[in-house]
Order: C-alpha cells, then structure tokens, then sequence
C-alpha cells in the first residue's frame, strides 16, 4: 500500500500578550515625533514669514489722510520691498536694488522723526530744482501735472514755529534772490535744489499732509518699498459698528495706487 504523506500545517501559536500591544513605550514616543514635526513646521512657518516680510512684501495699513484721494485711510497696501533693496536687519546693509526710485511714485519709508513708517509721493530726486508758487508745484522751472493732488484750503499757511523751521533748513538748499529776506510757507517756497541720494516726499492732500516742507529731504536708506495693490480697504472714518465689516469698500481691492 503507498502511503499517502500530506503536508501538515505549522503548528499554530497564541500571540502573547506582549506581541498583541506596542511597548508601553511606543505610544509616547510616536507622540513625541508628532510633537517634533509640528514645531520644525512651525519654525520653519515663522522663519519663512520674517524673510518674505524683511526682504520681499510687507503689509501696511493707511491711519491718516494725508496720501487722498489716492491712498485713503482704512486701505490696506502689500508693498513691495526688493524692488529698491531691501535693508539687512540691525545693519546698515542693503541687499542689491532691482531699480531706483523714480519721481513721482509712491513711497513707503522710515521717517526721518520719529519710529514710523510713512506713505508720500516722491515730487523730487537728486539734482531736481523745486519750488511752489501759489500751492503749484514746479520742477527745473516747469509746472508739474499732478491730476492726484487734492487741495482742502489752497490759502492755508503754516504757524511761524513752522515757517522758521523751514527757512532753517531749506535755506542751506535754495537757490534764488536775497537768501536774506527768504520766508518760505507752506504754498510757497524754493528754488531749492535735492541733494544726491535723496527724495523730495510730499502728500497728495497738500494741506494735511506733513512732509519735506517742514522735516527736509527724505535719505535714500530710509526708503523701504513702494505699493503694489491694495488687498482690502473700509471706511476708517465711519462712526458706524464694526466699520472694517460694514463699510468695506469693494471697488479700492486690488487696484494699484498711482
């Protein structure tokens, strides 16, 4: 008789108790790694947002009027900063500009005062010769087209602390007759001529703006970026509840201030 041989199954073996669960260790240590991966990604979150917002783009937010109809108060700007060469923090180096500012845009920079970042328009680089007749700006002797500007009270004059402080500082820049009996005030003033490596800044809403008539010429190292859209914008001066969700002006998103 041939003997039939049938393979047997392996023997069968009950899991111990041991092999059913995880260590008691393994349970805090897959915690632990999660921990880990969280704060690697909210470090590396942090670090990217510093370098995109020291070198790249920063957001701002316009608290006064003095930049209407152009800028009003309660927009909300993205700035460009590489475009000029953005400022190297706690040093005094700047990495390369792509280009310099030009006359007339709009410019995003350190006062020369105080701790503040401030919004003008650049009226006047290196070498321009200014002067104001009557609240009408001329540039190398021609009258400069500023279809932006805004006149509240074109008859305003500033306060005599004000005007001396002025003669103080253009009369080391100015250029015509009689430096002697040389009075300047607000609508008028100069011919004073722009130092190199420095910007004329002046708001568009000429009577409410304090700018270069009254603290002088802007440094080109102070200059930051200039605006490149406007992401969101509300009625800053309304009275209302909540203006930021109930006057939201639609229209200003996205547009390029100029």
């Amino acid at each position: 008789m041939t003997e039939q041989l049938r393979k047997s199954d392996p023997p069968q073996s009950t899991p111990s108790a041991a092999a059913a669960s995880p260590p008691a260790a393994a349970k805090p240590a897959r915690e632990e790694s999660a921990l880990r991966e969280w704060t690697r990604s909210i470090i590396f979150a942090v670090i990217a947002w510093l370098i995109l917002k020291t070198f790249l783009l920063e957001a701002f937010r316009i608290p006064s009027s003095s930049m209407e109809n152009t800028l009003l108060v309660g927009d909300f700007l993205f700035v460009n900063k590489a475009i000029y060469g953005a400022a190297v923090p706690f040093t005094d180096v700047h990495l390369p500009a792509f280009r310099e500012p030009r006359r007339n845009e709009i410019l995003v920079f350190n006062s020369v005062e105080e701790e503040l970042d401030v919004v003008k328009r650049a009226v006047g680089v290196g070498g321009d010769t200014l002067s104001m007749r009557g609240g009408r700006l001329y540039r190398n002797g021609e009258a400069v087209d500023e279809p932006y500007v805004i006149h509240s009270n074109i008859s305003k004059s500033e306060a005599p602390s004000t005007r001396a402080r002025m003669r103080a500082w253009q009369l080391q820049h100015y250029i015509g007759p009689d430096p002697g009996s040389y009075a300047p005030d607000l609508q008028d003033w100069g011919p004073i001529v722009v130092p190199p490596e420095s910007y004329f800044m002046m708001g568009d809403n000429r009577e409410e703006s304090h700018d270069s008539r009254a603290w002088g010429f802007l440094p080109r190292d102070h200059v930051q970026g200039t605006p490149m859209f406007i992401y969101y914008s509300y009625n800053g001066k309304s009275w209302r509840a909540l203006p930021w969700l109930t006057d939201v002006r639609w229209g200003r998103f996205f547009s390029k201030p100029r």
